[in-house]
């Protein structure tokens, strides 16, 4: 990332955000800079500020939830949208988590020497300017800033317009948190996190590949698919989160049903709850009737196959459900002969997010988890683990179904980069070519 941010951009762009964007990228080569310690001071001073407005931020989570509920907006979107004081304890929580990972910056990975004098090493750094794109998440707000900041990274976060107001006030909480410490002593700029809340400032950033390095949009298919079809910016993220649960014939009951009914009504609104349930048919008569009870108490409504309503009476799938990401309490139910039929069914509708098995065999549960092609593949535990925060890495951006990597929850590791440098003294590659060639000596030191 050059020092020279004046850039001059062929599009029509407006003049004052680009000098915003670029005020962030004139920061965020400063933060690249920085010591671990001055990115974990400026994340407690985040972490003390939001503890200290913990009533404003609910005041104006409140507005949002009032103007959603007025809009008839969708029980699932306000469930993402809903902030209250354990909510903000785990937001406060997840910056504090943090800033007690390892700082990913600098890492040397080879360190090697090609011959007397001329040193290889690959260094890991910040990838640069991050946008993130996100719908009615506010408690993504802090999640990315604070992984942004340890990662060396300056970010652009632009929330959905149903969580403006949550979203404006965490954005100001941070920004005069930054602010009163870097005018005591320096340090990370407030500039390195800014907040935009226009859908025209969305489309506008999206053309700025010379200013953003990635562009990480959360929310649903259809807005995930329209960003990755309208930028040229590299575009990390997922469109589907169609998870399932595979309930094999050496299940133990019991434990089934516990997964079953967390995986689904935990927090049905997120991508990585489960949208389908596959049973094998040797114990759907007797794991049927205890599952599906237990789902309808917690509000899920059911839609089965033919042979799961041959047991059960619940409403009857049609085709659509198996590919359809409910992200509400909706569940459909497919029986299955085997093994190898879920893993068809899964390979077919899956999205390659998280997929998981129940069974007290342990060679079909290698099976599964070794034929799954997705990001997550679990055994005998809830999907709803698939997640930055449980898995330790602090918080998350977002969720990766790609092949390459990144894969899965997206922490620091997946916010950093790598470049070579090699030092030399007046070396030159044509000593190294032709008859009288020198040798490399690929010492590793």
């Amino acid at each position: 990332m050059s020092g020279n941010v004046s850039i001059d951009l062929s599009q029509d762009l407006p003049q004052d955000l680009l000098e915003s964007i670029q005020r962030t990228r004139t920061a965020t080569i400063a933060l690249a800079k920085l010591p671990t310690a001055a990115k974990n001071a400026a994340l407690e001073a985040i972490a003390i500020a939001l503890e200290q407005q913990t009533e404003m931020i609910l005041v104006a989570n409140q507005k949002d939830i009032a103007a959603a509920n007025a809009n008839q907006l969708s029980s699932a979107l306000i469930a993402r949208l809903k902030l209250d004081a354990n909510k903000l304890r785990g937001m406060i929580a997840g910056v504090r988590d943090v800033i007690r990972l390892e700082d990913p910056i600098g890492d040397r990975q080879i360190h090697r020497e090609l011959d007397a004098g001329l040193v290889l090493e690959r260094l890991s750094c910040p990838l640069g300017v991050i946008g993130v794109i996100f719908e009615a998440r506010p408690d993504a707000v802090t999640q990315i800033a604070a992984l942004g900041i340890k990662s060396g990274n300056g970010v652009i976060l632009k929330g959905g317009s149903e969580a403006v107001h949550s979203c404006e006030a965490i954005a100001l909480v941070m920004y005069k948190a930054l602010e009163e410490l870097f005018t005591k002593q320096g340090g990370v700029s407030p500039n390195v996190v800014q907040l935009l809340t226009t859908r025209a400032e969305t489309l506008a950033i999206l053309k700025m590949d010379k200013l953003i390095d990635l562009i990480i949009p959360r929310g649903s298919n259809q807005f995930v698919r329209y960003i990755q079809d309208n930028t040229h910016i590299p575009v990390l993220g997922h469109a589907d989160g169609v998870c399932h649960l595979y309930v094999d014939e050496s299940a133990d009951l019991e434990k089934a049903v516990a997964i079953a009914v967390d995986s689904k009504t935990q927090y049905p609104a997120a991508c990585n709850a489960i949208e389908t349930m596959l049973v094998h048919r040797v114990i759907a008569s007797k794991f049927l009737p205890l599952a599906l009870p237990a789902l309808q108490e917690r509000g899920v409504e059911l839609r089965g196959c033919d042979r799961t309503l041959e047991i059960m009476a619940i409403n009857p799938a049609e085709a659509s459900d198996w590919s359809t990401e409910y992200c509400d309490l909706i569940l459909s139910i497919k029986i299955v002969d085997a093994l190898e039929e879920a893993i068809a069914h899964i390979t077919t509708y899956g999205s390659k997010h998280t997929e998981a098995i129940v069974t007290e065999n342990q060679a079909i549960a290698e099976i599964f988890m070794s034929d799954i092609d997705a990001a997550g593949a679990f055994h005998n535990c809830s999907t709803r683990f698939a997640d930055g925060f449980r898995y330790g890495f602090g918080a998350e951006v977002g969720i990766s179904t790609s092949k390459m990597p990144p894969r899965g929850p997206v922490g620091l590791e997946g916010l950093v980069t790598y470049k070579y440098r090699l030092v030399g003294d007046g070396h030159i590659v044509a000593n190294y070519t032709g008859a009288k060639a020198k040798a490399f000596t690929h010492r590793d030191l």
